[in-house]
């Protein structure tokens, strides 16, 4: 017979780590989903994880006055690991704002939620197209399996280990940095010879103003060149996130 107040203690403590970390995670916590969802998404992920991982709880279980300082552990080690995901993740979004930037549309802004914020219009269908690729792709399952190997790394109980949280995301910025750019690359190599082509046919021509004769040329080629890359530019961004979940969070 089953210990009700202990397997409803347990699934709190789980309950904690996992519903902080699909707070931010990408898909999942988009702020188009109602609350009252994403509510019963991060529920039904605890619920479905129980079974798994009943056992790591039971140890850490011994009184009721260590309970809230459970929660707030887990709760941290959730936020961190679902920012750790959410900065990689940004490396989509950076690469659409430097290809708005080469392609002369970067005034062109619209509200985007998961920035907090606005940003370009090509970065945020960008963003859209990366979380379906990596849904597409089955990434999101290494999302899942990452929580469930986080209790191995960070057992229940013990404080989060912040210098290594601290570290892994100044990694994991330079990563996503690196990531923007080489999904970029292409439209960087074209603002590069187009800029040197006008700079070139601005010094044959001075009296005309060049540079905005040629803007929609530069937004036409840019776009034509942007939809040429962008399949796999998105493809190579979820084989990215993959493998930096199966090399063990470094890429």
């Amino acid at each position: 017979m089953t210990d009700l107040p202990f397997d409803a203690t347990a699934f709190l403590i789980l309950f904690a780590r996992i519903g902080a970390v699909l707070m931010l995670l990408p898909a999942f916590s988009e702020d188009a989903i109602p609350p009252r969802v994403r509510l019963l998404l991060a529920l039904g992920f605890t619920a479905g994880l129980f079974g798994l991982l009943e056992g790591r709880v039971s140890p850490v279980i011994r009184s009721d006055t260590a309970l809230p300082g459970i929660i707030i552990a887990e709760t941290l080690v959730g936020i961190a690991m679902g920012m750790i995901i959410r900065i990689l993740f940004n490396a989509a979004a950076m690469a659409g704002a430097i290809v708005s930037m080469q392609v002369g549309l970067s005034s062109a802004l619209i509200a985007d939620p998961a920035l907090g914020g606005q940003s370009t219009l090509l970065a945020r269908l960008v963003t859209v197209a990366a979380a379906v690729t990596c849904m597409a792709m089955g990434v999101h399952h290494l999302w899942i399996a990452s929580m469930v190997h986080s209790y191995t790394l960070f057992p229940i109980g013990g404080l989060p280990p912040a210098e290594d949280f601290a570290r892994l995301a100044v990694q994991t910025t330079g990563s996503a940095m690196a990531l923007a750019l080489s999904l970029s690359a292409p439209l960087l190599v074209y603002g590069i010879v187009f800029n040197v082509a006008l700079g070139l046919a601005a010094r044959m021509a001075p009296a005309i103003q060049v540079f905005f004769i040629t803007q929609p040329l530069n937004i036409l080629l840019g776009l034509a060149l942007f939809a040429v890359t962008i399949g796999t530019a998105l493809t190579a961004f979820a084989q990215a996130m993959a493998a930096y979940f199966q090399n063990g969070w470094s890429l």
